[in-house]
């Protein structure tokens, strides 16, 4: 008996609470917020640039060459590098071990692509240094890059800037090299690192 009122009874109740739910509800957007917030899905949702930074993952031995005067034979030391995607599919992470100078070597980078300003990025950290170098640029679609960035200067305490090409020689070897102002001012290369994949 208590089991059927209780049943018929229920439809009531949840009809009573329906007002109550229908104040719990977001009000509506206006036409701006509605702009903003499709901006924002904009601004944070992965495209084909990053697609393109997931093609990039994996591990790789490097042949890094090193000029300390331009024109003199360079130093060659080896080491490795792994690269994965983070947040997401947004955002490659790059982590490297090596020598440099005869020590022991490691490098965290990130290179990522913004969708509101249409440009690569990327940042450099590493046991050397810190502080960070902050670069941007741009990539054609065969994923060749020309960036520009800068770092602060350990010993004239000035900033150094400089211009970082990347280009692709077969599916799984990439060739990166630096450029930056040598003592004559003008640029030279100061680094040139080939990245074969596993």
């Amino acid at each position: 008996m208590h089991r059927n009122l209780a049943s018929a009874l229920l439809p009531l109740s949840l009809f009573a609470a329906l007002p109550v739910l229908a104040q719990d509800a977001p009000p509506k957007m206006s036409a701006e917020e509605a702009a903003m917030m499709q901006a924002y899905q904009e601004a944070g949702t992965p495209g084909a640039p990053h697609a393109a930074l997931a093609k990039m993952a994996g591990t790789y031995d490097l042949s890094i060459s090193s000029w300390h005067t331009p024109g003199a034979p360079p130093t060659v030391e080896t080491g490795t590098a792994t690269r994965s995607m983070v947040l997401g599919g947004r955002v490659m992470v790059e982590e490297v071990q090596s020598q440099m100078h005869g020590q022991p070597f490691t490098g965290h980078g990130m290179h990522g692509y913004d969708n509101v300003s249409g440009k690569h990025w990327s940042t450099w950290n590493d046991s050397m240094s810190t502080g960070v170098m902050v670069s941007e640029g741009d990539c054609t679609d065969e994923g060749a890059c020309t960036f520009t960035g800068s770092w602060n200067d350990p010993v004239t305490k000035g900033t150094i800037n400089a211009r970082m090409t990347t280009r692709w020689t077969s599916p799984d070897v990439e060739l990166f090299e630096m450029f930056a102002p040598g003592p004559d001012g003008k640029e030279a290369k100061m680094m040139e690192i080939t990245y074969t994949r596993r």
